[in-house]
């Protein structure tokens, strides 16, 4: 409420303090607004924006022009698009307008894989005699059209009959064919029907009550809760598998991680709370991991003695396993680049200077992808080192003069916590400039937590781990996962533990592969 002049006291030194109180209880209020504003703008932009972090490049160029201007772009071009030109080459030619491509096997050749059925429209038998002199007419010749057709699926019961001989007289002469070993025992399910329930649920995102009306229209009732045993029952033959990919990670030299939350429902809550899929990448294998929270023990239990490179976010339950020396942190690119991008929401001014050294990153990446991992290094020393340096020295200068707690201060703080590790992508060319990798194997989880809801327990979050990870290295690897996982569930019962090694995707596919020369 305001006080008339008269009736504020006369005392100059106290009004000078009220001043300065009241001046900086503004300077906070204006604080709480702009961060309110910028919350409020990233909300939106979740909601109702595009998810890309593409920038105005009209915005990028005055940067550009700007950096070049001030000598940060010194020896490297910096406000160059990449264009791909080398010293010495003839210009590319000019880039020609993109069209739209049918997708092949839409209209056209199909794939040889599919199961090709027969139907012959022969003329009609009147047809066939010559109207002329009454003879038999011969086929010369046939016109073939090809179309796209579905089968519905279907529900079949396989009568496995073990047939007995014997009568010749003698005692206890009796013989019996040998039924085949199943993945389940005497249960009810085989190894298609048990593929087809995993592929849809961890790999289509259908959750098991939907499956239940899928396979009441086929015309058996099967319950969720038998599906879930089956599903347990899965899980638990694949974990010498999923042993053998895990040493296979671990065994790598450079291993990608990151993490998502899921729901978990916990009984004695009577709600659910949240847990935890890890993923862990390398070149040869992927595999997740469950835990109950996000607590470091999770990590720490599954890298064990792990020794080399592991790329990750900034997440603080890393830095127990990094003291230890064995472990070599590096850090993505794409998280600081994101950092300064939701800044650039309020801010139009710093953030796209950075947004602008970080671009000027990747296209030196982009040209330097089709080389080897020693001609990379060599290129990033050459010329990305340079733009790291200028970026550097941005930051320091920047970071004392930005307001404190504002984004951009949080996005140039994050930068130089992280520098060493951000840096360290270019001591070795094997490394990558971001953590992508482990990001995109999470998209999965991602899309199907929207369908399935939740996990009914911890134990079902690990095993949804272990089918996730046998699902995911065929995505990897690009084979189809119900061929394998059925030709799997048919092996397990029988096959030597000691070769284990031998069911795994990879080792699968170049199996199959094989075969198939030798076919041809």
């Amino acid at each position: 409420m305001s006080q008339r002049p008269e009736s504020l006291p006369h005392d100059v030194d106290y009004l000078l303090g009220l001043v300065a109180d009241l001046r900086e209880e503004l300077a906070a209020s204006r604080r709480r607004e702009e961060k309110l504003l910028h919350e409020l703008k990233l909300f939106y932009r979740k909601l109702f924006g595009r998810k890309s972090e593409r920038l105005n490049p009209d915005q990028l160029a005055l940067v550009f022009t700007e950096l070049a201007n001030l000598g940060l772009a010194e020896g490297d071009d910096l406000g160059e698009e990449d264009d791909g030109e080398e010293e010495g080459e003839d210009p590319p030619a000019p880039a020609k307008k993109r069209t739209t491509r049918r997708r092949q096997g839409a209209q056209g050749r199909f794939p040889d894989g599919l199961r090709r059925i027969r139907k012959e429209y022969p003329p009609s038998e009147e047809a066939q005699i010559c109207s002329c002199c009454r003879k038999p007419k011969k086929k010369i010749g046939e016109e073939i059209s090809s179309q796209l057709e579905l089968l519905p699926a279907e529900l079949v019961v396989i009568e496995h009959v073990r047939i007995t001989f014997g009568g010749c007289g003698c005692d206890n002469n009796l013989v019996s064919g040998k039924k085949p070993a199943q993945p389940l025992g005497k249960g009810l399910p085989g190894p298609g029907l048990l593929a087809f329930v995993l592929i849809s649920k961890y790999a289509d995102h259908l959750p098991l009550h939907r499956l239940e009306g899928i396979f009441e229209r086929l015309g058996m009732r099967i319950s969720r809760k038998t599906m879930c045993d089956w599903v347990a029952a899965c899980a638990l033959l694949f974990q010498p598998i999923f042993e053998v990919l895990k040493r296979e990670v671990l065994a790598a030299k450079i291993v990608h991680t990151d993490d998502t939350s899921i729901q978990v429902l916990d009984r004695s809550l009577g709600a659910t709370r949240k847990g935890r899929i890890w993923v862990y990448s390398s070149r040869e294998a992927i595999v997740y991991d469950y835990t109950p929270s996000r607590e470091r023990d999770g990590p720490v239990a599954f890298l064990g003695d792990f020794s080399g490179y592991l790329q990750a976010d900034a997440y603080a339950g890393y830095d127990g396993i990094y003291a230890g020396g064995n472990v070599i942190e590096v850090a993505c690119w794409m998280h600081a680049r994101r950092k300064f991008y939701e800044a650039s929401e309020t801010d139009t001014g710093l953030p796209f200077t950075a947004l602008a050294f970080i671009r000027q990153l990747f296209d030196l990446e982009r040209k330097a992808k089709a080389m080897s991992a020693q001609e990379r290094q060599q290129f990033r020393k050459k010329h990305a080192i340079p733009v790291l340096a200028a970026f550097k020295q941005w930051l320091d200068e920047q970071s004392t003069i930005v307001l404190p707690q504002s984004p951009l201060a949080k996005a140039m703080g994050y930068c130089l916590r992280q520098w060493d590790a951000l840096i360290r992508y270019t001591d070795d060319g094997e490394l990558a400039m971001d953590n992508g990798e482990a990001e995109r194997q999470l998209r999965p989880i991602a899309v199907g937590r929207k369908n399935w809801l939740f996990a009914g327990s911890d134990e079902g979050g690990r095993r949804a781990a272990t089918i996730l990870s046998l699902i995911g290295n065929c995505r990897l690897l690009g084979i189809d996962p119900l061929a394998y996982l059925k030709d799997v569930l048919e092996r397990l019962p029988t096959h030597p533990t000691e070769n284990i090694a031998e069911l795994t995707p990879r080792f699968w596919a170049e199996a199959q592969k094989s075969s198939q020369e030798k076919a041809a």
